[in-house]
């Protein structure tokens, strides 16, 4: 007797296509976090997309370099566009308009990726994505992760589905600017899950040749390294034993500076570029001296590391400062002599390392990449009757 064949359903998976940008490595990591959390679910895979690298290659690369190299070099000029795009006015309006003008690119993308949800780390790409659903060219459910401690209008677009943020402060703060109280969550920013791992401090020490009886400061200025080595030399002038780390990024030159300072010095200096086991120093690390970027101050929170602002930039390293500075997550100093002070009195105030390590515990929930995740998947939209006038849509998108 012939056994029976079974016919098995083969059930599809929702896929996620995430939309960032490498103008700041922030964007990149949040992404990479919720890849990482789609890793760990057999119904969900992810594919990441660098947004301003598919549209345009070419322009790509120029732009970034403008960017990067205006915020240094012009720091105040950027913080004043910042400023006068921070809330909605006509300005901000005719800038979403320019940056609406790869939406036929966007389109395609949608199309070879078939996604089910679409999620942008990347304010820009929020954009395109709303200007699609407005236009009836797209129903994909629409997420947008806010990257910096912050509510800025560049973020903020009214076909986005969700939002996820920071904070509760982040969350009330786009409700005053019109943001639906229902579309957005509170869940931290995602980080990588190694961050909220625990880890041996002896053997870390052991393994980086640190002694485990002195402290350890460690200096880091974003994926791009922009702090100075004048910070160096006057750390050196420190009565106090301390050892040092030191992370330059992706600063090549910086690098290059960094090697021919320390070599001078008499102290334990672990010197690096761009590494991928951040999180293994700052583990071991007392006192972090950082810009303020979204991510790095996200990370150090999970990894219960007081930070020391020197020097933020205007904008969103400014939005950054202020709140973790109000929430006494992190202290903010002006010059050198008030960051040597600082270090000196935290270094022998073991009570106020302590309450900053728990301040930042609490603005900071773990696992957020996790519960980033669960946002996105019940943005869910099933109302087949949007998905058809969608389509019906497409075939005009010429005339726009």
């Amino acid at each position: 007797m012939k056994e029976s064949v079974k016919e098995v359903k083969v059930e599809k998976k929702d896929k996620i296509l995430i939309l960032t940008c490498t103008f700041g490595e922030g964007h990149r990591q949040v992404a990479k976090a919720i890849h990482e959390a789609t890793q760990a679910s057999e119904d969900i895979e992810s594919i990441i997309v660098d947004f301003m690298e598919w549209i345009s290659p070419c322009f790509y690369s120029i732009s970034r370099n403008v960017y990067l190299k205006g915020i240094i070099k012009f720091p105040r000029l950027y913080g004043h566009f910042y400023e006068k795009t921070r809330r909605r006015n006509s300005f901000t309006q005719k800038l979403n308009k320019f940056f609406s003008f790869r939406m036929l690119q966007m389109l395609k993308l949608l199309e070879e990726i078939q996604p089910t949800f679409v999620v942008s780390t990347f304010p820009i790409a929020s954009g395109v994505i709303s200007k699609l659903k407005e236009h009836g060219l797209t129903n994909i459910p629409a997420v947008t992760i806010i990257t910096d401690y912050t509510n800025h209008s560049l973020w903020l677009h009214p076909y986005i589905d969700h939002y996820i943020v920071g904070s509760s402060l982040v969350r009330q703060a786009l409700i005053e600017q019109g943001v639906e109280h229902f579309k957005i969550t509170a869940t931290g920013i995602p980080i990588k899950s190694k961050f909220y791992q625990s880890y041996s401090r002896n053997e870390l020490t052991s393994k980086f040749g640190f002694k485990k009886d002195l402290p350890i400061i460690m200096i880091m200025g974003g994926g791009y390294g922009i702090i100075g080595d004048n910070i160096i030399r006057e750390l050196d002038t420190l009565p106090s034993s301390i050892q040092l780390i030191i992370v330059c990024g992706h600063n090549k030159k910086l690098l290059h500076r960094m090697k021919r300072v320390v070599k001078y010095s008499n102290r334990k200096i672990h010197l690096t570029g761009y590494v991928d086991y951040i999180h293994e120093l700052m583990a071991i690390s007392d006192v972090m001296i950082t810009k303020p970027g979204g991510i790095t101050t996200t990370e150090a929170m999970a990894s219960g590391l007081p930070m020391i602002f020197y020097k933020p930039l205007p904008g969103q390293e400014q939005d950054n400062t202020a709140f973790l500075v109000r929430e006494r997550a992190a202290i903010h100093v002006k010059n050198l002599n008030d960051l040597k002070a600082n270090i000196s009195n935290l270094l022998n105030n073991s009570q106020q390392l302590e309450q900053m390590i728990e301040n930042g515990k609490r603005i900071h929930m773990k696992t957020s990449f996790l519960a980033a995740l669960n946002v996105i998947v019940r943005t869910r939209n099933t109302t087949s009757e949007k998905e058809t006038q969608s389509l019906e849509r497409i075939d005009s998108f010429g005339q726009l």
